[in-house]
């Protein structure tokens, strides 16, 4: 699958010491101060969940299902676009979500983090980098997983809202801590993680 190994040579790349490739020069000129993770792509494979979890959902609140031919071109949409292809009143967003993260919290035991991820978290650790979730799940349900997988390691878990994004949560934070977006690395896996400069 695409997603996975898009994240597993993120893993590789981070244990190879931010090297680019196989004897590449250097390493990467300015370490940040914190790595902020995604969960849902990122850490925590909930790919199959989620989308049994969302045509579920299509039934109980009347919006169009999401046939498989149409993942990968979906995966990528804001969610305003995702919003507007899949018929999903705005008035109805915050009730879905509520809804989807209550199913999601039902199944987290059978969540599995992608191949290297926990090691890469554990090797981001040990070189005293502080680590932290932004996330449009919750955090019981972050918290859940990892615990099950063995990764309380993280200084904070943030839930923000898919209607608003991480973008405001990211701010708060930046501000909060005093940090500027050079020293913040952030790595979600979808086209709308990204958040000013403060993204991979």
């Amino acid at each position: 699958m695409k997603k996975r190994s898009r994240v597993k040579r993120l893993a590789r790349f981070v244990l190879r010491g931010g090297r680019r490739r196989a004897g590449a020069a250097g390493l990467l000129k300015k370490s940040p101060r914190y790595v902020l993770f995604d969960f849902d792509g990122t850490l925590g494979d909930t790919f199959h969940q989620g989308f049994e979890i969302l045509n579920i959902l299509a039934a109980e609140f009347g919006f169009r299902p999401l046939p498989p031919e149409e993942l990968e071109f979906a995966r990528d949409l804001s969610t305003s676009g995702l919003m507007k292809h899949l018929g999903i009143s705005r008035m109805k967003l915050h009730k879905i979500s509520k809804r989807g993260t209550e199913e999601i919290g039902k199944r987290i035991h059978t969540v599995q983090t992608f191949e290297g991820v926990p090691e890469m978290v554990r090797h981001l650790h040990r070189e005293g980098f502080r680590l932290g979730i932004l996330t449009s799940n919750s955090e019981q349900n972050v918290r859940v997983f990892l615990q099950a997988q063995n990764l309380e390691l993280f200084d904070f878990i943030e839930s923000s809202s898919k209607l608003l994004g991480k973008g405001s949560v990211l701010r708060r934070l930046m501000k909060e801590r005093d940090l500027k977006p050079k020293e913040i690395l952030l790595i979600g896996d979808e086209l709308r993680d990204k958040i000013g400069r403060a993204h991979v």
